[in-house]
Parts: structure tokens; sequence; C-alpha cells
């Protein structure tokens, strides 16, 4: 990877944490308790509960995503492996890293993991 996809890809880290920040903060005004007695038209109060653990999980993986990103942005110079897949040693390519520039694996090796 040469120095202009390196600042790119930071970049782009930078550009993801601004998003995952902007989208744990809308989802947390969406986790607001709902009162006992709440009813919106046809939507009932268990809808309205299970729409709450939908939103739930969709923070819990923005905020280990978010996590992960954030430590990634403050480690990344110091790491010279970063690039490198975990399984295989092969460089990641470089696309792959501007989608996902927390990951460890190629696409061929997290293909058998769990992601």
């Amino acid at each position: 990877m040469n120095d202009l996809e390196f600042q790119q890809i930071k970049d782009q880290i930078t550009l993801q944490i601004a998003t995952l920040l902007n989208e744990k903060t809308l989802l947390q005004e969406k986790l607001q308790p709902i009162a006992p007695d709440c009813c919106l038209g046809d939507l009932t109060r268990f809808e309205m509960m299970h729409e709450q653990d939908i939103f739930q999980r969709s923070l819990l993986h923005v905020e280990v995503r978010l996590t992960n990103l954030q430590h990634l942005f403050h480690t990344i110079d110091a790491n010279p492996d970063y690039g490198q897949c975990c399984e295989c040693y092969d460089e990641i390519p470089f696309q792959r890293l501007l989608l996902i520039p927390e990951t460890k694996y190629c696409i061929h090796c997290a293909l058998g993991h769990k992601i």
C-alpha cells in the first residue's frame, strides 16, 4: 500500500467514525422509555417494544464498530502490519480496506470466520 492509499484509508476511518457517532445519537434518541399506556393508532406497545429491541441491537453493533475504528485510528500509524491478513499474511485489497478499515482478514480468510 502506498502513502496516498494509506492516507485515503485514514480519511475514510475519520469519515466512518463521524457517521457512526451521528447514527449512535439517532439510535439513542429512539430508545426512550415507552409509557405503559402509549399507543399510536394501530401500533401497539408490544410492537413499539419490539422496534426498540431492534434499535438496541443496532446501537450495540454501532458501538462495537465505533470502538474498533477509534482504536484503529489511534494505532494505525504505529502498526507496520496494517493491511496484512492475520491468517494467510497476504495483503488485504485496498478496496476492502476502504470499505471495512478495521478488517483483519482478506476476503478469502474472512469467509472462513464469522465477522
